[in-house]
Parts: C-alpha cells; sequence; structure tokens
C-alpha cells in the first residue's frame, strides 16, 4: 500500500479492525499493519517528535509493551533518554510502582527509581488511549520521581471511552488517528 506523507487518513486505513476480539462486542484496533509500514514509521517518529521538540522534552517514558514501539524510536529521533514504564515484576529493583483500574480488575505499572530527575521535562507515550488507566498511572509515576509530565502523545485515541477527560486537567493530550 502507497503511503501518503501528508494524509492522516492513510494511517488509519493501515489499523485493521477486529470485530469481537479479544471479546464479543469489542473492535481491536490491530497496529501491527502500521508497524510493517516503514514510511508510516517514519511518519509518526517524525510528527510526534516534531510535537514533542516544542514542548522542550527532555526524556520519553513508555508504557509497556506497544508504547516502545513508538517511544523508543522517538526518544532516539530527540536524542534523549527512554524510560520504559513495565508491568509489575519487570523491572529489577529498586522500583516505584501505581495499581490502576483495568475494565475487568487492576494492574500495575513501575518505573526504576531515578530514571528522570527531577524537574525534568518528560513525555508518556503508549500506543493507544482508551479509558485513560494506564497514561493516567504513567503520569503519576513520572511525576512522583519529581518530573514534569508535557505530554501524554498516542497513536490512537478511543474518544468515546473518554480517556482524555481522565488525566491531568490542561495536560497536553497529543493524538495521532482518533476513533
Amino acid at each position: 500500500m502507497r503511503f501518503c506523507w501528508r494524509c492522516e487518513l492513510d494511517i488509519k486505513s493501515l489499523i485493521r479492525d477486529v470485530p469481537g476480539y479479544p471479546a464479543e462486542g469489542v473492535v481491536y484496533r490491530d497496529l501491527t499493519p502500521v508497524w510493517a509500514n516503514p514510511e508510516a514509521m517514519r511518519y509518526i517518529t517524525d510528527t510526534v517528535s516534531d510535537h514533542l521538540r516544542s514542548l522542550q522534552t527532555q526524556a520519553v517514558a513508555a508504557i509497556d509493551a506497544r508504547g516502545f514501539i513508538f517511544g523508543a524510536p522517538v526518544a532516539a529521533r530527540l536524542n534523549v533518554p527512554f524510560v520504559p514504564i513495565r508491568k509489575a515484576g519487570k523491572l529489577p529493583p529498586p522500583v516505584i510502582g501505581t495499581d490502576y483500574d483495568l475494565e475487568y480488575g487492576t494492574a500495575r505499572l513501575e518505573v526504576r527509581t531515578g530514571a528522570v530527575e527531577p524537574g525534568q521535562n518528560v513525555a508518556v507515550i503508549d500506543d493507544l488511549l482508551a479509558t485513560g488507566g494506564s497514561a493516567g498511572a504513567g503520569v503519576k509515576l513520572i511525576t512522583s520521581l519529581g518530573a514534569n509530565v508535557v505530554s501524554i502523545a498516542v497513536l490512537v485515541e478511543l474518544t468515546f471511552l473518554g480517556g482524555r477527560a481522565t488525566l491531568p486537567a490542561g495536560l497536553d493530550v497529543f493524538s495521532m488517528v482518533q476513533y
């Protein structure tokens, strides 16, 4: 598929809808065709990097696991540290963690103590913003280390789930594709 560098709709056209997965009534947004398209990945990396550069981003923290796919290349493009925010038990100590709500239960995210500096401007990146649980947990972790979260950047935002409204008021939320 030919990719138009200036067309957001082309990114959306690469995303595959999978009805009924992982449960009946859910439409899963499969991003693997986006990752398989080098032109799309360059465009996404450039676009997110340009936005975060304008906010004087000094580090990129990305949420396990699909946020890593977007976060690492953006950090490299910005020439700033990459900070992984992992699922519980995946990082060696010392770590700090926070629990957050899922649709059916809770989960926990952790970050390495000292991963960011107090006062540092940090962007939090994930693949998708739905209810805001993991993004909010990422913000909480980074700010608990004394850093400033300057943006939440995602490839896809499911606006109908209202995740943006659950995040701190006034926080920059940057999404490239909305449903």
